[in-house]
């Protein structure tokens, strides 16, 4: 039986992006607009159906559904509302609403206090509101306020009250687009990889969640982590293949907010999983240092970043590292019944190298680099 292809959907910023730019419109024509277009950065346009209009001679509000198409998303038939307010001034200014989170902690890219509004989408809704009012002639200030009446709700089952985003959803996407993949789909591709790379490069793979510190690989070992089996959140699932397919060893190699979770003998990465992120670097950092006060700052961090910094002011990163590193082998070498030689490589794009296993220069050495 063919395997049906699954259906793409698209973010809340892309959401967000057709809803501000149809209000844009609705108040400079006077008329309804009842679907509209947005280029996503993917350069893929999506065209959909805009909901629940009203509008006045200076403002207009209007909602798109959320449509996940294939991939499981809380947010999936959410309403993104964009409401936009012409004003004073020359600026354009985006804004959260009911249901859109708020940014409590430092780490992330809003500073605190600000809306929990990613980065890419800002620029999708400031683009197509920008491009709109250009048509017109208006050089006025605009103010964008976007809102989900559901995201309090939906947040619940996300991990923003973990990240200090309290109030609701984030507004997300770096493409726009939604792409589906099953989990065994996923897995079956990982599988594939795996025999490919044996039957290329012998029977020493290196194994990465993705492509993320390709380059700063590179520079650091002088290796191509272009080479590396890419296993996604998969790691127990792709070290149980790799020994079933006949690897003798493996270099796995990765950033911390994802491989601090192996030292906790998490296998599945996937936040929807487990985090347990700062959990892991305070116990291990508890057993180095007397200092509560260091154990308390790094359970109160939102990113590994920034406990490592914290990590570092006390003078325990090696220390705690070296623990984390050690725990990470252990597990990753027990899933494999120990029958794989396991390197492991932890990494951060701010820190550097973080700590490495024994074995790291021999991997890289039989893999021929």
């Amino acid at each position: 039986m063919e395997k049906k292809e699954l259906r793409k959907g698209y973010t809340t910023g892309t959401c967000a992006a057709i809803a501000a730019k149809a209000a844009v419109k609705m108040i400079f024509t006077g008329e309804k607009v009842y679907r509209e277009s947005v280029l996503t950065p993917k350069g893929i346009t999506i065209t959909t159906d805009i909901q629940d209009i009203s509008f006045t001679e200076n403002s207009a509000r209007c909602a798109v559904v959320k449509d996940g198409g294939d991939d499981p998303d809380v947010t999936t038939g959410a309403f993104i509302y964009a409401e936009v307010i012409l004003c004073e001034g020359s600026d354009i200014v985006i804004d959260g609403g009911e249901g859109v989170g708020r940014v409590t902690k430092p780490g992330l890219w809003q500073a605190v206090g600000e809306a929990a509004i990613n980065k890419v989408p800002r620029q999708m809704i400031r683009d197509a509101v920008k491009r709109e009012t250009l048509k017109h002639g208006y050089n006025g200030g605009i103010k964008i306020v976007i809102s989900v009446p559901e995201g309090e709700k939906l947040a619940k089952k996300t991990f923003n009250p973990r990240l200090g985003i309290v109030g609701g959803i984030s507004i997300l996407g770096t493409s726009g687009i939604v792409e589906p993949m099953s989990e065994q789909a996923l897995i079956d591709t990982i599988h594939v990889e795996i025999d490919v790379r044996l039957a290329n490069d012998g029977e020493y793979i290196m194994m990465a969640p993705g492509n993320y510190g390709v380059d700063f690989i590179r520079e650091t070992y002088n290796a191509d982590l272009n080479r590396a089996v890419k296993c996604s959140n998969f790691v127990g699932e792709a070290l149980d293949y790799a020994k079933y397919a006949g690897a003798k060893g493996i270099l796995l190699i990765g950033h911390i907010g994802k491989f601090v979770k192996l030292a906790g003998g998490i296998m599945n990465t996937h936040s929807h999983n487990a985090d347990s992120r700062m959990e892991i670097i305070a116990a291990n950092a508890s057993m180095v240092t007397d200092d509560i006060s260091v154990i308390r700052n790094i359970m109160g961090c939102v990113t590994t970043d920034e406990a490592i910094r914290y990590c570092k002011e006390a003078g325990i990163l090696e220390a705690v590292m070296k623990r984390i590193v050690d725990k990470a082998v252990f597990y990753t070498s027990a899933r494999v019944q120990n029958e794989i030689e396991i390197g492991m490589v932890i990494f951060s794009n701010e820190h550097g190298i973080l700590g490495q296993s024994e074995k790291v220069d021999e991997l890289f050495e039989r893999m021929g680099r």
